[in-house]
Order: structure tokens, then C-alpha cells, then sequence
């Protein structure tokens, strides 16, 4: 792999911090390059909801000091990284993406939240969202699309619902970001931007200081330039100290014994030719060359058939997806005078017509085949499938009646993780992406399994914004 460039203030969670260590690059050198670039494109791309500059700029000088002087928390220090606005933040405003929400202010901050700060990291500002985080193509009528920075001619959709958190990072506005994932709304934006997106399992990260789309579903995750730092910055979500994530890197152990172990004899499986009709060709030339890659790799790869298919588990999730998210929020879309995105109002007032036992029996069904497809699965590592089914469309292309959640809502629907990997960019220059999927709580296979492909592949990068 080529050495990576520790002068690079655009660099990873991963390089950063090693060159803050080295001396080469300070915090506040990385935050003034952010606010710069911010500065010159934020006005086109509209990643951010609010921007905290001044705060940013005192955090980032304090960690530059407190770095210098020896007093380092860990990997995360310093890093700039932006959060989506449906995440508490203690006295700021916090709007779910929704323009009624507009002077709604937080009067916590959440965990997640808390541990990312105690971590060291600065945040830039809160990313733009979904009304109510509910969509996948990242569209919002109200408070306003962001621009998916991979064609600065025609608006294509970011991908939703973290779209802000996306676009920040691809355009080299932030770091890292963070977002959070129902039906694919860390994958999702992350595949149509280029980025990598991981998706934990149900329950594995606490939820408290975030806006609840479904409590069923909901899961907060990292969206980052690469797979090391997706690792990073899980592991700081999910409450490890900075200190212990240094000694794991010294001693090769956890998260970074398993990102170097490889594939070999690792077993996977793939779509069968009934799934690859829901692809375009662009997608799935992409999804074969990666599968080629981790066979060439030592992995041993078979068709999975699915017990249900994946249209049905979609759908299965985003009916109790529609049923809480009523149960949320429907008091503020059932009022006709209320700036609501008309999408959003659509999708959200359909979880009304659904009766208690309705509801009952999705839960029951979810159980019914989460345990048939565990069993399915059984004698396989991972499953591989594309994450979207065709690069990032026009805005004005979508059907909004449509998810783009195909490969991503059957996996909160079956309680698992799933990392999005970018693999290659279509003839027009459009990133692909595939989503690697592992059983609840196997988080670090799914890294390593995308730690290896993304070892291999040539680097996606970001797009040439100027």
C-alpha cells in the first residue's frame, strides 16, 4: 500500500492522528483547512445544518496544546468530525431535520455524543438530515437537499437519511461523521458518496440524545474515509478509552489483529441470479471484481439463498419502521399547517392504518425469520451483497414512493452488522459500493473482511471539488 502522507490535513482519523503525534500537522492546522474548504463550498453542497466555528476553532487549540504538551487522550484527539442533526447536543439547536423543529433546543447530550467529546473530538457542526431521518435517498424539502459532491453538474441524490454527514466527509469538510442507521441511513449516503459506512447490530450502541425514528430499529454509526478508521471511531462510540485503543495498536491485538488477518479460508456468500436482476450492470460488474478479489485473496465464496427474499424483508421493515415513527412523530405531520417535507408526511402517516395486532405479528414474524435466515446462514462468515442497486441517481430521476433500501433494510430487519465498502467509480465517475454482512455482535469480521478488499482496491478517494 502506498505510504500514506502525514502532511495531508484532509487525511484520516488513522494519519492524523498520527501526525499530530509525529508533530507534523496540529489540530488546529486541520481545522483551519476544514473551515477553509468549508467556507469556499458549503454555499453549493449544503452538507451542514449549523456550523460551530468558534467553538470548533478553541477546541482544536486546546487539543493542539494538550497534544503538544504530552497529554494526548488517543487516536481521536483533535479529530474533526461533523454530527448529524437528529444527535442531542446540550444547549444547541437540534432540529431532526424538520423546519418546525427549527428552535428546538437540546437540553442534554447523549452518550454517544458524550464519549466522541471525552474521546477528543471536535465537532465542526451538525450535518444536515432526512425530516425525522425517515429516507433513503437524503432529499429534504424544507431545510434543503444536500449536493452529492461526486458531479457538481447535476444535483444526484447523497443518499439518506445521514445525507449531510456524507457529503461533509466526501467534500473533505470533516473527517469523520457521524449518522445513524434504521434501514440504511449510514449505508446508504455512505455508498452514493464513496464512503465507508458501518452499520453495528441492534442494541450494541446506546441511543439515549438521539431523535428516535423506530426504537425497534434504530442504530447510531460511523461514517469515514476508511476502514481502519470506521474501527476508530466504533470503538470509541461504544465506550473504549483512548489509552486502551493505543495499547491494542502497540500490541497488535483487537480491533488491529483482526484488520490484518485477512480472508483466507474465510467462507462468504453472495447474491443469486434472482437478486442480481434488482442491479444495474455498472453495480454489478463492481460487486464481481470485488468477489473475484476475495477469492483471489483465499476466500472461499458460494451463492446464498435467502429463506426470504429481500424484498419481502425490506418491506417488513419499513412497516414497523412507518408504525413507530407514527408513534414518534405523527402528532406534528398530522397537522396540515406544519412545514412538514410532503415525502416524509406521506411514509409517516401511512403507520397509522396499521392496528396492535398487526404490529404484534411483524414483531413475531421479524423473530420467525431472523432465526430461519441464522440457520440458512449457517457454515458462512459473512454475506456479500452490493449496498445500493445502482449508482447515485438524479434528483430527478427517484420515485419517492420507492427505498433505495433494497441490500440495507433486511439487515436491521435480521438484528445484524453490515459494513458499505466503496469498490471502484462507474464509467461516469459515480462511486459503487459492497456491503459485507455479518451475524449481531460481529462487528470486527465485517472490518476485517473490508480491511482486506479495501487493502487490494485501487483508492476511490474523493471527488475534484477544486
Amino acid at each position: 500500500m502506498k505510504n500514506p502522507d502525514l502532511k495531508d490535513p484532509f487525511g484520516s482519523i488513522d494519519t492524523l492522528s498520527e501526525s499530530f503525534q509525529q508533530g507534523i500537522l496540529t489540530p488546529s492546522n486541520v481545522m483551519e483547512s476544514h473551515l477553509q474548504r468549508i467556507e469556499a463550498h458549503e454555499p453549493k453542497l449544503g452538507a451542514y445544518q449549523a456550523l460551530y466555528i468558534d467553538s470548533a476553532l478553541s477546541a482544536a487549540d486546546a487539543a493542539s496544546k494538550a497534544i503538544a504538551s504530552g497529554h494526548r487522550i488517543g487516536p481521536f484527539h483533535g479529530i474533526p468530525f461533523a454530527l448529524k442533526d437528529i444527535f442531542d447536543l446540550e444547549g444547541q439547536i437540534t432540529t431532526n431535520g424538520s423546519l418546525a423543529l427549527a428552535d428546538r433546543v437540546s437540553t442534554k447530550t447523549g452518550t454517544i455524543v458524550r464519549r466522541l467529546v471525552a474521546a477528543g473530538g471536535i465537532i465542526i457542526g451538525k450535518s444536515k438530515s432526512v425530516e425525522c431521518a425517515f429516507g433513503g435517498w437524503g432529499t429534504n424539502q424544507r431545510m434543503g437537499t444536500p449536493w452529492n459532491p461526486w458531479d457538481l453538474t447535476h444535483k444526484r441524490v447523497p443518499g439518506g437519511s445521514s445525507s449531510g454527514s456524507a457529503v461533509a466527509l466526501a467534500a473533505g469538510m470533516a473527517v469523520c461523521a457521524v449518522g445513524s442507521d434504521t434501514g440504511g441511513s449510514v449505508r446508504l449516503p455512505a455508498a452514493y458518496c464513496g464512503m465507508v459506512g458501518l452499520k453495528v447490530s441492534e442494541g450494541r450502541l446506546p441511543c439515549d440524545g438521539i431523535m428516535p425514528l423506530s426504537q425497534t430499529l434504530d442504530t447510531p454509526g460511523p461514517i469515514t474515509q476508511t476502514v481502519i478508521d470506521a474501527g476508530l471511531m466504533f470503538q470509541v462510540m461504544d465506550g473504549c478509552e483512548g489509552w486502551a485503543i493505543d495499547q491494542e495498536r502497540a500490541s497488535h491485538t483487537g480491533l488491529f489483529a483482526m484488520l490484518g488477518k485477512g480472508v483466507a479460508g474465510l467462507r462468504l456468500g453472495k447474491i443469486d441470479e434472482k437478486e442480481r436482476l434488482n442491479c444495474s450492470s455498472e453495480i454489478l460488474d463492481s460487486y464481481d471484481l470485488a468477489i473475484e478479489e476475495l477469492e483471489r485473496l483465499g476466500a472461499i465464496t458460494e451463492v446464498f439463498n435467502t429463506p426470504t427474499p429481500y424484498e419481502k424483508l425490506a418491506n417488513e421493515n419499513g412497516a414497523i419502521t412507518a408504525i413507530e415513527a407514527y408513534h414518534n412523530h405523527g402528532i406534528l405531520f398530522e397537522d396540515a399547517a406544519k412545514p412538514m417535507d410532503e415525502d416524509v408526511r406521506k411514509r409517516m402517516l401511512s403507520g397509522k392504518k396499521y392496528l396492535a395486532h398487526d404490529y404484534v405479528r411483524m414483531l413475531e414474524t421479524r423473530r420467525i425469520c431472523s432465526k430461519a435466515f441464522a440457520k440458512k446462514m449457517a457454515g458462512l462468515d459473512a454475506i456479500l451483497t452490493p449496498t445500493i442497486t445502482s449508482t447515485a441517481p438524479m434528483l430527478t430521476e427517484i420515485d419517492q414512493d420507492i427505498s433505495p433500501g433494497h441490500f440495507t433494510r433486511p439487515f436491521n430487519y435480521l438484528e445484524m452488522c453490515a459494513l458499505a465498502l466503496p469498490v471502484g467509480l462507474s464509467e461516469g465517475g459515480i462511486p459503487t459500493s459492497l456491503q459485507i454482512v455479518g451475524r449481531a455482535n460481529d462487528e470486527l469480521l465485517v472490518l476485517r473482511v473490508g480491511a482486506a478488499l479495501e487493502a487490494e482496491l485501487p483508492p476511490v478517494g474523493r471527488p475534484d471539488i477544486g
